[in-house]
């Protein structure tokens, strides 16, 4: 089908909640693109950051290849290996928590939440504090925690015991704090909100706030996470460990998958029945995200992020 009959389809049978370019893509291949009339693009859009080994790579298209032969879902009253190897690779390359495994980042953001809330249940402590300019999400909580009043529009009321305040601003933050107040979220680097870089000063401020008021750092690395910042997480710039941390986007390599990690003594928290995914850790989704961090390790692509940062930066 050419571009026109399939945007005609769109106009029927798609809700147009998104702005799309007039280009029906057909196939990709590591940082190109080719449109259903054969032209070539080179996309440095990258699937909202989800692409981070490029379009089809070898490696995960043979990880989903052989895994959808052999077992593609199974529901979480069962093990499976690649559920168990990929929760491995997180844990061994963060703080050495554990994992829950979604399908998005707004899922993982949801779970991290909720974790805070249940782990504070007995305190009576609920309120969460984000900051200005943060994107943590689409779901009724996470764009409560999302401090851009442009996307509040039209979904009150919001979700109670959030506050913001503004990024890299610690005397603001602690004044912000107060006995209800459970945990501290933020993205070490803001993505949609314009690339904004958290300071050291900031990081270890916060981590030295939680410690002293028993609070949660809740880190959200769904975009600035696996890699692109030139180490596997972003936080491991600032010797500061979070509590808890998000990750989704390119962790599947093109598939769809979120995680939450957290401490040990935190994640036991959530016991069975506190909380769940239906397709949370699918082997096939799994199987991808194992194929990614073993291809980051393979072909040095931290060591190639850093030089070519070097650059840009």
């Amino acid at each position: 089908m050419n571009t026109k009959e399939i945007q005609e389809i769109y106009d029927r049978y798609v809700i147009p909640n998104y702005i799309r370019n007039p280009i029906l893509l057909e196939k990709g291949s590591g940082v190109d693109v080719w449109d259903a009339e054969g032209k070539r693009y080179l996309d440095l859009f990258s699937g909202w950051a989800v692409s981070l080994l490029g379009h089809c790579h070898p490696n995960v298209v043979a990880a989903i290849q052989t895994q959808a032969a052999k077992l593609q879902h199974a529901p979480n009253i069962y093990y499976t290996e690649p559920q168990g190897l990929l929760a491995k690779h997180i844990s061994e390359k963060s703080f050495g928590g554990q994992c829950f495994f979604c399908n998005s980042g707004a899922e993982a953001n949801e779970a991290a939440i909720k974790l805070a809330r249940i782990h504070n249940a007995n305190t009576g402590r609920y309120k969460i504090i984000t900051f200005l300019n943060s994107f943590h999400g689409r779901t009724i909580a996470t764009v409560t925690a999302t401090a851009q009043p442009k996307y509040h529009k039209g979904v009150a009321p919001l979700v109670e015991g959030f506050s913001y305040v503004p990024f890299n601003d610690l005397d603001a933050l602690k004044k912000s704090i107060d006995d209800k107040t459970c945990a501290i979220m933020l993205e070490p680097i803001q993505g949609e909100g314009g690339i904004n870089i958290a300071t050291k000063e900031f990081m270890h401020g916060i981590r030295k706030l939680c410690d002293e008021k028993g609070l949660l750092m809740i880190l959200d690395e769904v975009q600035c996470g696996m890699g692109r910042s030139g180490k596997y997480f972003a936080y491991q710039h600032y010797d500061s460990e979070p509590d808890v941390m998000t990750l989704a986007k390119a962790l599947g390599g093109g598939v769809a998958i979120g995680a939450m990690t957290a401490k040990k003594e935190i994640a036991k928290s959530l016991v069975p029945g506190s909380h769940a995914s239906t397709f949370g850790g699918n082997p096939l989704a799994c199987a991808a995200g194992v194929a990614v961090f073993e291809t980051i390790e393979r072909e040095g692509l931290l060591e190639n992020v850093r030089k070519m940062g070097s650059y840009s930066v």
